[in-house]
């Protein structure tokens, strides 16, 4: 069954190096949410952190305004949102991502980036998964970066990269946190456009 958000909330797909395939979970998850939108980058094989973050700017902007989105970034993606929040921070557009599921994001060492990273908080809420074996980030350093971030943290396991050659296809977990975020953004929705009176009744 295909969950259909609330009409102002899309899911946003951000895979990493290679795109992801169409057995791989972040591809099965676009598929369970009516309106989702993927990234596309001009270049798939050669991560470049500032021409990666424009096109995810690029990709809210070409939604309807007053749109609010759910990201879910996986690898490199993780870095490219993360540089794209960092740089629009105090803009409108940042605030139109809502929430974030960071899947087992790369090293931001290996590809001598990590100071173009936020070294603070993310200003949203945001869940990080890391994996005990994942070839692109020591557990250590994914549970320091969620810190940073102010992200919670979940450690998956020994599960590899957490991608189709680890066997993570369809992948409930991911759909629901998702799941989650849309019913938490929905209630802060409600909550922010009720009456004072509505509120009083409430209590």
């Amino acid at each position: 069954m295909i969950m259909q958000p609330h009409q102002e909330l899309r899911v946003l797909i951000i895979p990493g190096l290679r795109n992801s395939e169409p057995s791989h979970w972040q591809s099965w998850l676009q598929t369970q949410y009516r309106g989702a939108k993927r990234v596309q980058q001009a270049d798939w094989h050669h991560p470049e952190l500032e021409a990666w973050a424009d096109r995810i700017g690029d990709t809210i902007a070409r939604g309807r305004p007053g749109t609010r989105w759910i990201a879910v970034a996986h690898s490199f993606g993780v870095l490219a949102l993360a540089r794209h929040i960092g740089r629009h921070q105090h803009t409108g557009q940042a605030h139109r991502i809502v929430s974030a599921l960071l899947v087992a994001p790369a090293d931001p060492i290996k590809f001598k980036v990590d100071h173009a990273l936020p070294q603070g908080g993310l200003g949203l809420p945001t869940t990080l998964i890391g994996s005990e074996d994942d070839p692109w980030m020591p557990l250590h350093r994914a549970r320091e970066w969620a810190q940073r971030w102010g992200s919670r943290f979940q450690n998956l396991g020994a599960v590899g990269h957490i991608n189709t050659e680890s066997g993570f296809g369809p992948w409930p977990l991911a759909r629901y946190k998702v799941d989650q975020m849309i019913r938490d953004q929905q209630r802060t929705h409600r909550i922010d456009r009720a009456h004072p009176l509505e509120l009083n009744f409430a209590v």
